[in-house]
């Protein structure tokens, strides 16, 4: 067998060499039969592949089982209690948790082929990728977190109840959300707002929930958003207008009074307490939100004033979110309770507490408070933290125990949704080299500079000797000097692809090289994993059949975008490449059938983000144009953005249904102020109160058509001149010198100019 017989197909001469004198040169020192046979050498390199490889190397293919590949991609860890491997080799669904029984385990392969397959044969015939939702674990997740604060109160003697919210941000799908209200009801559980659409959508939903549950508005607040967090108390909903800026107490106060409307008030204390990882970016002194300890003195002395400080009931803080330790939140819950007994002190009747979010959970299953990735407790740990420091403060202070509550949108919603995908092909970043004859290793180093053939003869000289580092660094020192021949125009393609093939060959016999494949799928991954994008964050990914076998190659995955970010090569674990099965036939039309793999623990952020995050939609644009104005330019169009009814819909919400529901509410309990006092009044009082339904029905309308954005105070008052195909603008009171001085008939409605 020649010595690199296994290498490289070059049994034709390139033209350029076909006249050579080959029996000039001497032969190549052969390569041991070890390497031509593929047997490993005496003493192998340690393998580059990650460490959650190791399982997969250990353990033969013929005694693979389910229970190998739970620990290969640790799903018994980051999957617990909900996900697991069955005895068929699937991912399935423990949609109850550690109470699921085993004839209730969901098969996920089984959910894949009755959505994916055609309608003839009794499938729902769609189109994958596909989010798997699933409301068990939702209700679980919920309860589990309730049962979590009530076990901490009860062993600790608290005496005051806990009542979370949902933040709607993370998950602001119209299922989602209706799910969580119908299962937290008997819990008091409520929701969470930072937008106009997101509070819309919010006092849609709760006015079928609890009566007491709380409707926390967050974010930043104009006088629209304001007014509708007042309406939402004259509907008799529980909203909370929580003060992010200190400006905003004067808003509440003038549109309150306006109103005649009591409103409740919270305020966000910004905590010296900070949160040192990626997700803390908003905790700390310089945290994007919150009021100073001077700010929140100055909000109750305006409060006092207005004689309103009967209205401060909630004390609001965010440490971050992924709070990695116990130790973390007790330092932050501690500093926010002594807070909360100072305003008890001046006088604010304070009732709850909400501690926010930063509840987290575990990615990558490693239990470790050192990584984004993951929390170093339990929510039961949690929940008992929390308890234990508030009421060490308030007992200290004689103050009562407040009511709890958190925003704990993350630990809720993540577990029950899953992204299925398909892999559609496969690819090797280094090809297996073919047979070549001798003469073609003849052509191979004739070609070569006396640089490379010396490093030729040191790779194989050094290879024989064992002495594989050495081998390696010669081998990528031959392949380099290759690439420069082949860029002077003095090698041919077929020599480099030669020398690419030895080079390969030779890493991987001697157990340096492992190649990995790139798996195409058919997916966006800024659409539907945005946060691996955009900030790193990574997502347990399994294939979700095929478990039963042990993966035989490792990969990384590739979207079907043209965007080179459009790629996955960092998995949970730290490893750069994932263990996966070989396609064969060539993915999803192959003799296997179509291969699936599943995205984990994003149900939390990443469909919102992917669309519209916290339910902002997208700019207006305009067309600017430099024009002989006044001004030097011309607004030439301008389309509004998406309203707050617009992005509703995307997310399946009916804008018209919830107008009609938040209506009807107006009608119910707004007309509960004019009572039937009999006599000559009665009528006057029916008669002012079915105007005052109408006109705040109109109001309520109104928010749907207006864009989620905040309403700032402008002197430029628009004026809109419309052509049939948008709108046009200019500043009124130029209105009339702009058409005066428009250089022709035409642009009297096309131009506008500033």
């Amino acid at each position: 067998m020649p010595a690199l017989g296994c290498c490289v197909d070059a049994a034709v001469a390139p033209p350029a060499y076909a006249n050579s004198p080959l029996g000039s040169l001497p032969a190549p020192p052969p390569l041991p039969l070890s390497f031509i046979s593929g047997a490993p050498p005496p003493t192998p390199m340690s393998p580059t592949s990650a460490s959650a490889g190791s399982v997969a190397a250990d353990v033969d293919a013929s005694h693979w089982s389910p229970s190998h590949s739970a620990s290969l991609y640790k799903i018994d860890s980051w999957g617990a209690p909900y996900f697991a491997v069955n005895p068929s080799g699937n991912v399935s669904v423990r949609p109850y948790g550690h109470a699921t029984l085993a004839h209730q385990e969901i098969d996920l392969l089984k959910i894949v082929k009755k959505v994916s397959d055609p309608k003839s044969v009794g499938g729902l015939g769609l189109q994958l990728p596909l989010i798997v939702r699933l409301p068990d674990v939702l209700r679980d997740r919920l309860e589990s977190l309730q049962s979590a604060f009530e076990f901490a109160i009860q062993t600790q003697g608290y005496e005051a109840r806990y009542q979370g919210v949902f933040p709607v941000k993370c998950n602001q799908d119209r299922f989602v959300v209706e799910d969580i209200v119908k299962f937290g009801s008997k819990f008091r559980f409520g929701l969470e707002a930072g937008s106009k659409p997101e509070l819309l959508l919010a006092m849609s939903c709760l006015c079928k929930g609890s009566p007491e549950a709380l409707l926390v508005c967050n974010g930043f607040k104009d006088a629209e958003y304001i007014t509708l967090a007042l309406l939402a108390r004259k509907l008799d909903l529980n909203a909370v207008i929580v003060l992010e800026q200190e400006e905003e107490v004067d808003l509440v106060i003038e549109i309150s009074k306006k109103l005649n409307v009591r409103p409740v008030i919270g305020a966000r204390a910004k905590l010296r307490t900070k949160h040192s990882g990626h997700f803390g970016s908003t905790s700390g002194e310089e945290g994007k939100f919150g009021l100073t300890t001077t700010q929140i003195l100055r909000v109750v002395k305006k409060l006092e004033v207005a004689e309103m400080l009967d209205c401060f009931q909630l004390l609001h803080f965010h440490i971050g979110s992924q709070i990695p330790s116990t130790a973390l939140l007790t330092d932050g819950v501690g500093e926010a309770a002594q807070i909360y007994c100072e305003l008890v002190r001046l006088g604010a009747n304070m009732q709850v507490i909400d501690i926010g979010g930063g509840l987290g959970i575990d990615y990558d299953g490693s239990k470790s408070a050192d990584s984004d990735l993951s929390v170093a407790y339990t929510l039961e740990e949690y929940a008992s933290a929390v308890v234990q420091a508030i009421r060490y403060v308030c007992d200290r202070k004689n103050v009562k125990h407040p009511v709890l509550c958190s925003e704990s949108g993350r630990a809720i919603v993540s577990h029950h949704s899953i992204l299925i995908f398909e892999a559609v092909s496969a690819s090797v970043s280094r090809a297996a080299p073919v047979a070549m004859s001798p003469l073609g290793l003849q052509y191979l180093v004739e070609g070569l500079t006396e640089d490379a053939r010396s490093d030729y003869t040191k790779m194989t000289t050094t290879a024989l000797r064992g002495e594989f580092e050495t081998c390696l660094f010669y081998a990528d020192q031959l392949k380099q000097r290759c690439i420069e021949q082949f860029k002077d125009g003095t090698l041919g393609i077929e020599q480099l692809a030669t020398v690419d093939g030895l080079c390969d060959f030779v890493a991987k016999e001697i157990g340096a090289s492992d190649p990995v494949r790139t798996y195409h799928v058919n997916l966006s991954i800024f659409t539907s994993i945005p946060d691996y994008w955009g900030i790193g964050q990574l997502f347990p990914i399994v294939p979700i059949h095929h478990l039963d076998e042990r993966p035989g190659v490792r990969g990384v995955l590739s979207d079907l975008t043209c965007d080179s970010d459009g790629k996955i090569d960092k998995f949970i674990g730290g490893g750069s490449s994932l263990p996966l099965h070989e396609m064969v036939g060539g993915g999803g039309g192959g003799e296997r059938g179509p291969y699936y793999l599943g995205m984990f623990l994003g149900g939390a952020y990443e469909e919102a983000l992917g669309g519209v995050h916290n339910l902002f939609g997208g700019p207006s644009v305009v067309r600017v144009l430099q024009s002989d104005g006044p001004h030097s330019f011309a607004v030439t169009r301008a389309m509004p953005g998406p309203s707050c009814g617009d992005v509703l819909r995307v997310m399946q919400h009916e804008p018209e249904l919830m107008f009609e529901t938040l209506k009807h509410r107006a009608e119910e309990y707004c007309g509960q102020e004019h009572g039937s006092n009999g006599g000559d009044g009665y009528t006057d009082d029916y008669d002012h109160g079915m105007a005052n339904n109408s006109a705040l029905a109109s109001s309520l309308a109104q928010y749907f058509h207006s864009m989620p954005y905040l309403v700032v105070p402008s002197s430029c008052s628009l004026t809109a001149i419309n052509d049939g195909g948008g709108l046009y603008y200019c500043n009124g009171e130029d209105y009339d010198a702009v058409v005066d001085s428009s250089p022709n008939e035409d642009e009297q409605w096309s131009y506008c100019y500033a």
